[in-house]
């Protein structure tokens, strides 16, 4: 088998497809799973601990294809009783707010380490075609707990992918990505609350930079690594950048608000820039146009390639030297979100 494209050709054709998406009740899993059942899809599954969520997702759907299984990803047997006869996986399935993984750091390992090493080894031993992990720039040199094990979920891709090198009946890659603009629990939400109760603003550091990304955007980059993913790949998606206090002043300027902003410092675990490739990881990446692919070190499976060995001139890809928005770009990619255009409606 070739070393370096060790994955049969993926078929793109979704019609006789069984897709599990975890945390398909969560904003982002949510996008996916109706991505998929638009795409024609022939079923798709969402195991999930939260009855309510559940319960709302089949009602708003109402999809017979759309199937729910009670279980966690903390529980190997409610894996894999998800996972039978699956073709594709979309592990998206995560503790991701940082704070809270910092007081809780033992249950972010429980279900952003092992959670994920469940969902990767089910799907190696019942032979899943192919599964693509959700990743954060948070990923990349990790200060919180919840990076840190973002950052180990993305070991366990590759590891695992070496693993089964010669063998890559599955075919294991991720995608890693900045802030998804209105996701759950993301700041602008918390912004227009705070606005609409005429309250001050909370913000951080005004000097604080974050990547931003449409919701459509990060499901693009899924697709593209349900497309073009071979063992060990992440995929990452190229991205501006905005200061907190423009993303908190174009808030500001499109509600007509003029509520004061609050500087309350930052929060546990973060950082002022993030980081989505380290310079290491750009030497060795494939443009492809809005993003990057960064394959599976293969030197230990193969003979070593002297590209990887040379010098690294790159810096790392962060939220402060990648291209920054202006106030009113800010303004305009907020205007085009569908959720803050219905925010805006009933203002």
């Amino acid at each position: 088998m070739d070393a370096k494209s060790p994955a049969r050709p993926f078929n793109t054709d979704l019609s006789d497809k069984t897709i599990l998406v975890t945390g398909g009740t969560g904003s982002f899993g949510g996008v996916v799973v109706r991505k998929m059942l638009a795409l024609n899809c022939r079923a798709v599954r969402i195991p999930s601990r939260d009855e309510a969520k559940q319960y709302n997702m089949r009602e708003a759907l109402d999809d017979p294809r759309l199937s729910f299984y009670l279980g966690d990803v903390r529980d190997r047997p409610s894996v894999d009783l998800a996972i039978r006869d699956v073709d594709l996986v979309f592990h998206a399935a995560a503790l991701k707010q940082a704070p809270n993984c910092e007081s809780f750091p033992d249950q972010a390992v429980l279900t952003n380490v092992l959670g994920s090493q469940n969902v990767l080894r089910s799907a190696v031993e019942h032979h899943i075609e192919k599964v693509v992990c959700l990743s954060t720039d948070k990923a990349v040199h990790p200060v919180n707990v919840m990076g840190m094990t973002k950052a180990l979920m993305e070991k366990n891709v590759q590891a695992l992918s070496k693993s089964i090198w010669s063998d890559h009946k599955t075919i294991l890659c991720a995608v890693r990505y900045g802030n998804v603009l209105y996701s759950r629990g993301s700041v602008v939400p918390l912004f227009i609350d705070q606005i609409k109760r005429g309250v001050p603003i909370s913000l951080t550091i005004p000097e604080m930079t974050r990547f931003l990304l449409r919701l459509d955007d990060a499901v693009s980059l899924v697709e593209t690594a349900l497309t073009a993913g071979r063992p060990g790949d992440i995929f990452i998606r190229k991205s501006p950048a905005s200061s907190i206090s423009d993303l908190a002043e174009a808030v500001r300027s499109l509600f007509k608000s003029n509520v004061p902003i609050r500087i309350v410092g930052s929060r546990p675990g973060e950082k002022l820039h993030e980081t989505l490739a380290t310079s290491e990881e750009i030497q060795k990446s494939q443009d492809l146009g809005e993003a990057l692919r960064i394959p599976i070190d293969t030197t230990d499976l193969i003979d070593p390639n002297p590209e990887l060995s040379k010098a690294y001139t790159q810096p790392d890809y962060t939220s402060e030297n990648t291209r920054r928005l202006s106030l009113p770009e800010v303004v305009s990619l907020l205007a085009s979100l569908p959720e803050l255009q219905r925010e805006l409606a009933l203002a």
